[in-house]
């Protein structure tokens, strides 16, 4: 096991979450990409871009339970970044066979590139509020069988999901915009900025 990697990885991932924290108690986080949290994002990504050059996937056996979920952590923050959540995505394919905690990394990384990229996801991890003022999923490709896919990884169902997501939003007092179309507008010219959209 390396102990440089790992110890690496959750320096990087604490200091995601302790900004995240602290701009949460500010009532800053919601108000769109917050300059502070998009910087500290992408610097992980490039750290941890520069580990996998490197040394490959920081694996459960090269750096332990808890820095691997770092990096993908940071890989699924890295939201600026459409080439390394692809590169990623692509690996965690390829090493990833049958750890259902493992392959849930895979459906929430696979979900949240489809939204970016404007197309429906597949296991419903990727929430936004609605025209209704409620925290909900973004299309679902064959939604009626959402629930089966669920299973087969390990997930709850969805309207379990959905339930903790809103009692999650309500803990942190994070509210519905107040412009839902201006919401969506800003949402795509930041996917198109950065490069997920064309």
């Amino acid at each position: 096991m390396s102990e440089k990697i790992k110890n690496k990885l959750l320096e990087m991932i604490s200091l995601d979450q302790d900004v995240r924290s602290k701009l949460v108690n500010t009532g800053e986080l919601f108000n769109g990409y917050h300059p502070e949290m998009e910087k500290v994002h992408n610097q992980n990504a490039l750290k941890l871009d520069e580990i996998i050059d490197q040394e490959g996937w920081p694996s459960v056996e090269m750096v332990g339970e808890k820095a691997s979920e770092a990096a993908w952590l940071i890989v699924q923050h890295a939201i600026s970044k459409p080439y390394f959540q692809k590169k990623c995505l692509k690996i965690l394919k390829q090493k990833i066979k049958e750890s259902s905690e493992e392959l849930k990394w895979i459906a929430f990384l696979e979900d949240r590139i489809n939204v970016f990229q404007g197309k429906q996801q597949i296991y419903g991890t990727q929430f936004d509020w609605d025209q209704q003022g409620l925290l909900s999923p973004y299309p679902i490709k064959d939604e009626e069988n959402v629930d089966l896919r669920r299973a087969k990884i390990g997930l709850v169902p969805l309207k379990d999901r959905i339930r903790k997501i809103r009692a999650n939003a309500q803990l942190e007092n994070n509210t519905a915009p107040k412009d839902h179309k201006k919401r969506q507008e800003q949402f795509v010219a930041w996917a198109k900025k950065v490069g997920w959209r064309e």
